[in-house]
Parts: C-alpha cells; structure tokens; sequence
C-alpha cells in the first residue's frame, strides 16, 4: 500500500508488481499509510469475509496534508470513515493491536499526538508536549501501572523534529513519562524485538529477549536504543 502527492493511494499486488485499485478522497498530498492487522479467521467463514473493522481482515489508513485521517475498505474500496481534529499536516499513522486494536495513533504538525477510537470515529486522547512537528508515531510494547486508574495502562512513543522522542502514558495525557533527547530531527522511529547475546553458562530462554528502539535521524543515521 502506498500514498502519494497525486492525493491517492494505491494498493499493489507483490507478486505481479500490479496496481489493484486506486483509492480516491483526499484533498491533498497523502504522506504515510497503514495495514490494519488481521485477526485470526474463523475457518467457517467465507474467505473473501473482509472489511470490517475489529472483525477479520484488512483496513488502510492514510494520513493526510488535508489534515484528515481516512480509512478504507479493501474489499468494498470504499471509504468507511474520516478523522477531523488535526490542525495541520499529518505525518504519522498506526493501527493499535491487541486491546488496542481498534485505535488509531497519529502525529501531525500541528505539534500533538492523538489517539482515535475507529468504532466511534471519535477523538480518545490528545497529547501536547512537543515543540516542533511530530514525524513518527508508535505503540510500544510497555506497559506501565497507572493509580489515576487503578490499573495498567499501555504506553506510546512520538518522535519529533523538536530532537526529542516522547513516551506518554496512553490513558492519560497529563504528564510525560519520559523523554529522550538525541542530536538530530527524528524522521521515523519502530520497537524491534532483539537477541542479547547468550552467556554459554546459561541455557536458551526467553530472558534473552530484550525490546530495542529503533529510530532514524535527519543527518542519516539510524540509532538501535534499549
């Protein structure tokens, strides 16, 4: 899947290099997209049962300079909503997984992240913090203990031109829970799970797994913390 400044998007068959539809809707440029995961299939059901939002199979988003976030069907090719709250380009969207698989996080230009609920269309969080444009969007594999809530609460990361990538307590926007400082703009940033090296002393486990940021910068250099 990919997004153009001819305003469209086009979903491509691998295999053949071919162009399967063109998605037409937005009124400017469409500067990032995103896959929705697909749950697992019920095998009863028929194969081509698709389209439906936290249902089985697939979803695009896009991310607009419009200022609107859109998400399509791919079955039906039809547009099955649209995200108004932004007040300048967006430049990062992502599908949540898991419990938060039917949200969408984006980062706009406008300086703030913001989480949206697909079911209602509805605006959930907006967090404010950054001083520059906020390139890069993520949800995180952490989780931290939240006592405004009495519970656990998922954490997400932003990345910004301000030099800086942000971790913000997803069910709360009142405070920052950590912020990191680097050299250069953030351009893009991914969580990626790595092997640490084994001491032959121990036996193989899963201990040896450690989750590493991974994150790109306006000088070209690509940075592995964690």
């Amino acid at each position: 899947c990919s997004g153009s400044l001819d305003n469209t998007i086009r979903l491509w068959d691998v295999k053949t290099s071919k162009s399967l539809h063109i998605f037409n809707g937005h009124e400017d440029l469409v500067w990032c997209v995103d896959i929705s995961p697909l749950q697992s299939n019920d095998n009863s059901k028929k194969k081509n049962d698709i389209g439906v939002i936290g249902g089985n199979g697939y979803t695009i988003c896009s991310g607009s300079y419009d200022e609107t976030i859109r998400i399509w069907d791919i079955e039906t090719t039809k547009q099955l909503n649209v995200f108004k709250g932004h007040e300048d380009h967006i430049h990062s969207v992502k599908y949540g997984s898991n419990e938060l698989l039917n949200t969408i996080l984006s980062g706009s230009e406008d300086e703030s992240v913001r989480l949206w609920d697909i079911r209602s269309g509805k605006k959930i969080q907006v967090f404010n913090g950054h001083t520059e444009s906020v390139s890069a969007v993520a949800y995180s594999p952490f989780i931290v203990k939240n006592s405004e809530f009495g519970g656990n609460s998922n954490v997400i990361c932003s990345g910004s031109w301000d030099k800086t990538i942000h971790f913000w307590d997803i069910r709360s926007n009142k405070n920052i829970l950590h912020v990191m400082k680097v050299d250069k703009e953030v351009l893009c940033l991914k969580f990626m799970e790595l092997k640490q090296k084994e001491n032959n002393n121990k036996q193989k486990s899963n201990d040896n797994i450690c989750i590493n940021l991974c994150y790109g910068l306006s000088n070209g250099s690509i940075c592995v913390w964690g």
